[in-house]
Formats: C-alpha cells, sequence, structure tokens
C-alpha cells in the first residue's frame, strides 16, 4: 500500500462534484437508560436522556461525502410533512445542494426511530412508504439531471428500496453516464438487483450479494465467494463488483480484460473497534465514489473506503469520518 498516493488522491476530493441519488430518510435516535420493567407488559422502560436526529439513506452517504470535502448535489423525495422541512434543513447545513429535493404529496417522509439504552438499541420504529416514483416526479428529476448533467463528475445511487429508484430512472442514468464518461455507482438493494447491469461499480454486502443473485445459501468459503463475485461480473457487466463483509474486510472483483477475466483483490478490515454498523455501507460508496470521480483505480479506492469504514463503525449511531481524521488513520496504519 503506497500511502503517499491515497494521500494525493484524498486532496483531490475538494475539487470533485457528486450527485447523489435515492432514497432519504431522517434517523432518530432517542436515548436513555432502564432501569425497570414496565408493570403493563415485560418490556424495559426507557428513561429518555437526550433525542438526536441525522441524515440517513443518500442524505447519509451524501454527508460522507461533504465530510471529506467533496461537493455533492442530492436527488430524492420527500413527504408534505415537517419532517421534510427538518431534513432539507439539515442537508443544507451540511453544504448539500437541495434543489433536486421534490416533493410527493402520496407519500410521508421516511422516519427511522431508534430507542437506545446503554449504547445498545432496544427497539425500532419506521415511517415509511415504498410504492414506486410516479411518471410526473420521474419526468421532473430526469429534467433536473439533464440540467446540471456537465457539471457533475461522478453519479451515485443509493438505493434503499423506498420507491426513488425505478427500473426507467436506472436505465436513463446509467445511459447518461457513459455518454459523459463519468463513473456511475451503485448501492444495490436485492429488488433491483438484475437491474444493475453494465455500471462502474457495484458494493453489495455479502448478504445483498446472495440473495441479489438467487443463491440459495450464503456462501461460507473464500472460493465460495470468488464464484459469487465471478457470477456478478459475468451476469451484471459492471467493470468492478466491491463485497463488503464486515469484519472480513472487502473483497474487490475487478473486470480486467477478455483473456484475463478477472482480477480479484482482499483487504481486511481496518477497523479497532466495532460499536455500531449503521451506515458503515453508506460510507464505504459515499468515499469509493468520491475516489473514482478523482481518478483513482478501483484497489486504492477500495484501500480509502475502507480505512473510513473502520473508522466510522467505532462510533455510535449512523456516523461520517472527516478528511483529517482519514489521513490520520492511514499515517497511524501498519
Amino acid at each position: 500500500m503506497n500511502k503517499q498516493k491515497l494521500f494525493n488522491i484524498i486532496e483531490k476530493f475538494k475539487n470533485k462534484n457528486v450527485l447523489v441519488i435515492g432514497d432519504t430518510m431522517l434517523d432518530k435516535y432517542v436515548w436513555g437508560n432502564v432501569e425497570r420493567i414496565s408493570p403493563e407488559a415485560p418490556v424495559p422502560v426507557v428513561e429518555v436522556i437526550k433525542e438526536t436526529q441525522t441524515l440517513g439513506g443518500c442524505g447519509n452517504v451524501a454527508n460522507n461525502i461533504t465530510f471529506v470535502g467533496g461537493n455533492v448535489r442530492i436527488i430524492t423525495i420527500v413527504g408534505n410533512d415537517m419532517y421534510a422541512e427538518e431534513l432539507k434543513k439539515m442537508l443544507k447545513e451540511k453544504k448539500v445542494n437541495t434543489n433536486g429535493v421534490f416533493l410527493d404529496n402520496s407519500r410521508p417522509t421516511t422516519v427511522k426511530t431508534r430507542i437506545i439504552a446503554h449504547n445498545q438499541q432496544v427497539v425500532r420504529v419506521d415511517k415509511e412508504s415504498r410504492h414506486q416514483l410516479n411518471p410526473q416526479l420521474f419526468e421532473k428529476i430526469k429534467s433536473y439531471v439533464l440540467d446540471i448533467k456537465n457539471s457533475i463528475d461522478a453519479i451515485l445511487i443509493s438505493d434503499y428500496g423506498k420507491g426513488v429508484i425505478t427500473k426507467s430512472l436506472l436505465s436513463f442514468l446509467i445511459k447518461l453516464a457513459k455518454k459523459l464518461d463519468i463513473p456511475i455507482t451503485v448501492d444495490p438493494k436485492i429488488e433491483h438487483f438484475l437491474e444493475y447491469k453494465h455500471v462502474t461499480v457495484l458494493t453489495p454486502n455479502l448478504n445483498e450479494a446472495t440473495l441479489g443473485m438467487r443463491l440459495h445459501k450464503k456462501p461460507q468459503t473464500e472460493q465460495e465467494i470468488y464464484d459469487l463475485g465471478r457470477k456478478m461480473l459475468s451476469k451484471l457487466k459492471p467493470e468492478a463488483v466491491v463485497i463488503t463483509r464486515g469484519p472480513d474486510g472487502m473483497t474487490l472483483f475487478e473486470n480486467v480484460s477478455p483473456l484475463q477475466k478477472e482480477r480479484i483483490y482482499h483487504i481486511p478490515t481496518r477497523a479497532k473497534e466495532v460499536y455500531d454498523v449503521t451506515g458503515a455501507g453508506d460510507t464505504v460508496i459515499a468515499i469509493l465514489t468520491l475516489c473514482l470521480a478523482a481518478g483513482a483505480d478501483f484497489v486504492s479506492s477500495c484501500e480509502i473506503s475502507n480505512f473510513a469504514a473502520g473508522i466510522v463503525v467505532g462510533k455510535v449511531g449512523t456516523a461520517t469520518v472527516t478528511k483529517e481524521e482519514l489521513i490520520e488513520t492511514i499515517k497511524e496504519y501498519e
């Protein structure tokens, strides 16, 4: 690993513009302590100490990009409610361009509320709708993308299965990225897995890759994981696939040439401690896309995003990493 090469890539983040498209949400946290069991039912009583909220979904992806110095435009859908205003305000505070936040009166803004006691999640409450983007909103999004297409260096699709990402939108975005000759990356969901064809890179976790490729059981051995990665390259024909594997790090499968077929590169986890994996996938896709926008190769991009993920899993809640944290962590790594 060439540390100076990684530092040079990180320094280029500040000049890059990423278009993030997908499902955004508010992640709300209720923090407290448990001292007793409810007399009404056999459940813990959480005595609330504080309440906080952060950007979730593609909002967290955008936040990860701005935290390390990149520029972001976001395209997403919100409901006609107070949470939409909170979400837009938070995005603006993070210096995310919100001209692509569109209103859908037929759905609520997605909100996930987590009850946490003694740093352990007790329960999660979701408020959401999963119906697909309607044709009118699709046309608005398409028009907006075409207006800004010459000012973006990469397209990032953050699919949380809440309805923003559709087959028609995917097709439009992939064709446009190829025409503009810019990277298009996807943090996939199982429902659309076989539609993510000819993108630059896919970043599923091992479970998503297994279910997305319709396997009957999760791969257990390295050989089975390698076979899964090769199957994804063959079926979906991306330039690369990155399977994130939690405590086992990540594995890169890169299409090199028809003769060599592929290159496989495994990166072990860089996490020192793991407190919370919430949002780690968002960090990986955000930093990986920014690296590619800066002209980095796949291996270097994976190295940097793996370090970033190792930092955020050491924090409780939906977290981000700063440019300074990232540089310092790489410097300290032996």
